[in-house]
């Protein structure tokens, strides 16, 4: 899921400035793209999870589950809380303020802040929590800074991308693993176990799958929205091939979120059908022509009917 956070927030807020707001075109996918960056800063947090595979045995689903297993220490808490999340929101924002307008008191005042945010968390869960909490202050800053280099965007834009990014994360979260503490570091709980799409476990991951898959593609269509490429014509026939991940139903074990990895693994894999260059004869000379958006566009038509492909097979078996 974490491709879908920032795919969502890029697809609603580039899509709202582009048709809502009427703004240029070349604006709102910038605006939209600030919006992507800050709503995949939350997953910061798993930078912790890579501790669980020192002495692992070298074996792909141990390093998977050992992967996982310790990423839940501190994964879906302070960085997936909305309350925290809102305040570094302001951080981001006041950062960004006193940068385009040049004022240092105000960027100390921003770091001032954080610094205080991440003493808080400390405070309530330790070293570990504090220091998740840098992590995360330090990436939206990151992601701010970038923006004040590489955009024009104003203070309003950039303050709305972080809170719709920031604040939109967590709610992709629900229908995998444990929910997020919405709450965090109150007590109250808003959702105490994840959303079930499916009775079927096998059923629920390929539905969080297609979530996931309707996401990347609003994202896809908004980049193609009012521009001069057509989506038909960057799909390459190739696509066809992929209907032949059916017969890895007999050969993987039915995918759960507890064992997804064989299946999530191979059904991404057959988007290298889209990488593969076109071939054209121009004269005696073969000519390799490779297109990036013709090629992630195969990718991503390959992978979805190779989800649907597997998703019918287990349904007629």
């Amino acid at each position: 899921m974490f491709v879908g956070h920032s795919a969502l927030a890029f697809a609603v807020v580039a899509g709202l400035a582009a048709r809502r707001w009427q703004w240029p075109r070349r604006d709102a996918l910038a605006v939209g793209l600030v919006a992507g960056a800050f709503a995949a800063v939350p997953d910061i947090d798993m930078l912790y999870a890579p501790i669980g595979l020192l002495g692992t045995r070298l074996d792909a689903l141990a390093l998977a589950s050992a992967f996982w297993s310790t990423s839940t220490v501190v994964h879906r808490g302070v960085t997936h809380s909305l309350v925290v999340a809102g305040l570094v929101a302001v951080v981001a924002a006041a950062y960004v303020l006193g940068r385009r307008r040049r004022s240092r008191p105000l960027v100390v005042a921003a770091a001032l802040f954080g610094a205080a945010l991440a003493a808080g968390i400390a405070a309530v869960a330790g070293t570990l929590g504090g220091l998740v909490t840098v992590a995360f202050v330090v990436s939206a800053v990151v992601v701010s800074e970038v923006t004040i280099r590489r955009t024009t965007l104003g203070v309003g834009p950039v303050a709305a991308a972080a809170v719709f990014g920031l604040l939109s994360h967590p709610f992709g979260d629900v229908f995998t693993g444990t929910p997020p503490a919405f709450l965090y570091p109150f007590d109250a709980v808003l959702l105490a176990e994840r959303v079930a799409l499916a009775g079927d476990p096998t059923l629920h991951l390929l539905a969080a799958f297609a979530v996931e898959l309707l996401t990347v593609w609003l994202a896809v269509g908004v980049l193609f929205d009012r521009s001069d490429a057509r989506l038909r014509d960057a799909t390459l026939p190739r696509v066809a091939v992929a209907a032949g991940y059916a017969v890895s139903v007999f050969l993987i074990p039915p995918p759960t979120l507890d064992l997804s990895y064989p299946f999530v693994l191979s059904v991404v894999a057959v988007g290298a059908v889209g990488a593969v260059p076109r071939i054209r004869i121009v004269g005696d000379r073969r000519v390799s022509v490779p297109d990036r958006t013709t090629a992630l566009v195969t990718a991503l038509s390959a992978v979805t009917v190779a989800w649907a492909a597997y998703a019918v097979a287990y349904l007629l078996l």
